[in-house]
């Protein structure tokens, strides 16, 4: 039988002749922070004080004694490397085994009967890409670093969000294995059903020695109790079986999620020469791009089921990803299920994920969609890259096809829309970008290994060239000129077919800010916050953003950063809500972005330290399965009640016109049924309508609540003007803090509203670093209350809540 023996200790960083220790899965920047000879690049500048580390040569070395590596008990050792980052030469005994230039495979090499000291040399991945470039020319880069000539996570060259860190070492777990007579090389699941009946066949290639060579071998599968066999002639063989009355895997929110441990082992006779077991589950999956009145359709049918997807973007979540470990991403996937998401899109600047990734999506429901990693550049089709790719696609596509949460494969994230928007075209001179990869080579990859999924061409992409690529009309399409240029309103302007990339930054909460830059004063523009704002006039873009709605703080850095995050919170929202509320024409959103890899200002809704900002309470809010909106209608304020639940929604409606003094004007309640998976678009009654261009009027919508109590249940509401126009009174409010019975972590912090109370938010880090509070942003009418549960905080008082509870106040 195969065994292994782990190589993940007692290797050595070489470090100018200087042994350093080192652990495997790592990288050089882990192990030299664990020497004490960098700092962490998190932190303050340290980025541009450790950029030399990715500009050299580094090499990892072991002493592999022979006892691992001979012929008693296997005719065959191999040593295997589950990733390489990335250029290598490794020796064994002075005898070279191999050259790696692609972080994204593995690799194997037969080591049988060898031993002595075995190194791993690694280049600069600078040098390697532009010895690529020269071989190759040059080709376009929104970004200056050349990351589009080396098969290598992209954003370690920096991104607008992203440090610019270029790491290099074993990044994921090195082994011996031992085996004879033959072994899996390659085990490929197609997982279908039909009806009630799930079925599960096995494509299998075998590895022989020369003393398995001619054997006939044997196949045992299991699964859910049921068994089939069949024998291996040659190099490989088909095993299938058949499961009655199949529970189906739901995506997250619309039933559960079964999954089924298979098992498939090889024998020579009766003794077992290897075993492969992986989980699976068992759907149906329809991507619906058919032509309709309003251009080409994008729409996920699961199970029968058309979904509207509620997404975001992931990126790597840490700039050493060697770092994320499965306990890691759990919590980060509990916390983005947590936001009612159901699609996870793994973006193309980044990596292939770990198995814990799509482990733990199966189990939540998080669909994924996978990019191939391609993204923001055009990318040289030759070689050595298009073997390169090749190989890297057949064997991500093979691993991550086990996996029911892969719902699709993207080939690149805006690559297409640049060839046409970019100014890429004349620079290109006819040379190669990497349409033959998007359009030719990797649809014929996913077409040959795994037919059961769809495959498009990129995000965004309209279908063809019949259409722009990022035309809202067909297909998928990233929202940008909101946030670049254009206030949040404007993503009512449009009704994207579906919207791949959108979003808004705020900065990262109180807390993440001074562990990331301790002891600075800080302020929009202080060094260390500039640092750590990667994007192109990410301030800029932030002041406007919140200039367009309110009077821009001066001097009062607490009062930005709180408007900072309203506005985020604000812009996400108003786009999810006019897009949900044109369901079927509008089937999906992808927030970007649910995760940092760093402390940084971005687009993400829980920071680079694991913190959640009011974006996350919001998304929570407009990604649940009922959601109660007050959206611009033609002839005035229209009531949107988005049902996607499996059951129809019967609800009583209160709208009330309330002026700002606190005084109610008008009443009326309104009872209505929203089918499932449906929207009811109502017009506001005329009575209760704030008038036109009013700065003391406003209209509040109430469902599945008594509006006379606690602000609990369903609100929506509508301002004529923004809010620097509008006649706030001073927030006058109380709190108290009560204790939760039996959670002695926790306290609750109870809020009475005297006057009008808008976007009231608690910021708990304020109060304790690892405080947490399970409420974002609340209006509170006069006589409200409101409760929040905080933990982390217990023994602080009223007076210390108070000093973390940020509002809205008149202009």
């Amino acid at each position: 039988m195969k065994d292994a023996v782990h190589l993940n200790e007692r290797w050595s960083l070489d470090y100018d002749g200087t042994p350093v220790p080192a652990q495997v899965p790592g990288c050089v920047h882990t192990d030299l922070l664990a020497a004490g000879l960098i700092q962490d690049p998190h932190i303050g500048h340290n980025e541009q004080h450790v950029a030399w580390v990715g500009r050299r040569a580094w090499t990892y070395s072991l002493e592999l004694p022979s006892a691992y590596t001979g012929e008693e008990h296997h005719e065959r050792t191999d040593l295997v490397f589950d990733g390489l980052d990335t250029v290598a030469c490794i020796t064994l005994g002075g005898r070279e085994l191999g050259r790696t230039r692609n972080m994204h495979r593995s690799y194997r090499f037969d080591v049988t009967g060898r031993s002595g000291r075995l190194s791993v040399a690694f280049a600069s991945a600078y040098e390697e890409a532009e010895s690529v470039r020269a071989l190759t020319g040059e080709r376009p880069n929104v970004y200056p670093a050349p990351s589009q000539y080396i098969r290598k996570m992209a954003c370690a060259f920096g991104w607008d969000w992203g440090p610019t860190v270029v790491t290099a070492g074993m990044w994921r777990p090195v082994r011996l294995e031992r085996w004879s007579t033959a072994r899996l090389a390659r085990v490929r699941p197609l997982v279908t059903v039909d009806g009630t009946t799930g079925r599960v066949e096995l494509h299998v290639d075998v590895e022989r020695t020369a003393h398995g060579a001619g054997r006939t071998l044997g196949l045992h599968v299991t699964v859910a109790g049921i068994e089939a066999h069949a024998e291996v002639l040659g190099d490989s063989a088909v095993v299938a079986l058949d499961v009655p009355d199949a529970h189906l895997w739901w995506p997250r929110g619309y039933g559960e999620q079964p999954l089924y441990d298979v098992e498939l082992t090889l024998r020579d006779g009766d003794a077992p020469l290897d075993t492969w077991r992986r989980r699976v589950g068992f759907r149906t999956l329809e991507l619906d791009q058919r032509a309709d009145e309003h251009g080409t359709g994008f729409t996920f049918v699961v199970n029968g089921v058309r979904i509207f997807v509620r997404g975001v973007n992931w990126i790597p979540d840490d700039v050493l990803p060697s770092r994320i470990t499965p306990e890691h991403y759990r919590t980060r996937l509990t916390q983005t299920a947590d936001a009612h998401v159901d699609l996870v899109r793994v973006w193309g600047g980044g990596i292939y994920e770990d198995e814990a990734f799509y482990d733990a999506c199966d189990e939540l429901g998080l669909m994924v969609w996978q990019d191939f990693l391609f993204a923001c550049a055009a990318y040289p089709e030759e070689q050595p890259l298009r073997g390169e790719v090749e190989a890297e696609a057949r064997e991500n596509v093979v691993r991550l096809m086990p996996h029911p949460s892969l719902v699709l494969w993207n080939g690149n994230n805006e690559n297409l829309w640049g060839f046409r928007d970019w100014d890429w075209e004349d620079p290109l001179a006819g040379n190669s970008w990497g349409e033959g990869y998007y359009l030719g080579l990797l649809p014929r990859v996913v077409a040959e290994l795994d037919p059961t999924r769809p495959y498009i061409a990129g995000s965004p992409w309209s279908g063809s060239w019949d259409h722009h690529p990022n035309d809202p009309d067909h297909g998928t399409h990233h929202s940008w000129e909101v946030w670049n240029r254009q206030d949040y309103t404007e993503y009512r302007a449009q009704v994207p077919r579906f919207v791949s990339e959108f979003g808004w930054q705020a900065p990262p909460a109180l807390a993440t800010l001074h562990r990331a830059l301790p002891g600075e004063d800080l302020a929009p523009d202080s060094p260390g916050m500039l640092h750590h704002q990667k994007a192109e006039d990410g301030n800029g873009k932030l002041n406007r953003g919140v200039a367009r709605h309110f009077t821009l703080p001066d001097g009062d850095f607490d009062r930005w950063h709180y408007l900072t995050q309203v506005v985020q919170a604000r812009a996400v929202a108003t786009g999810i809500e006019h897009w949900r509320a044109n369901w079927p024409r509008c089937a999906g959103t992808i927030v970007w972005q649910i995760n940092d890899c760093w402390p940084v200002s971005s687009w993400s809704a829980i920071d680079g330290d694991g913190r959640l900002k009011p974006l996350h309470h919001e998304l929570r809010r407009v990604y649940a399965d009922r959601l109660l909106s007050l959206l611009p209608g033609t002839d005035g304020p229209e009531l949107v009640v988005a049902n996607q639940g499996a059951e129809a929604w019967n609800c009583e409606v209160t709208l009330r016109l309330m002026r700002a003094d606190g005084t109610l004007a008008a009443r009326v309640s309104l009872g209505l049924t929203a089918p499932p998976r449906e929207v009811l678009r109502v017009p506001v009654p005329p009575d209760v309508l704030p008038a036109t261009g009013s700065d003391k009027e406003y209209l509040v919508a109430d469902a599945d609540a008594d509006a006379d109590a606690d602000a609990d249940g369903l609100r929506a509401l509508h301002f004529e003007v923004r809010d620097r126009e509008f006649a706030y009174p001073e927030p006058r409010f109380e709190i108290m803090v009560e204790a939760t019975g039996p959670d002695r972590d926790a306290v609750d912090v109870v809020v009475t509203a005297r006057t009008l109370v808008r976007d009231l938010l608690l910021q708990p880090d304020r109060i304790a670093p690892h405080a947490t509070a399970d409420r974002g942003l609340i209006t509170l009418l006069p006589g409200e209350r409101t409760r929040i549960r905080v933990r982390g905080a217990r023994g602080a008082g009223a007076n210390a809540f108070r000093a973390a509870l940020f509002c809205v106040e008149p202009a």
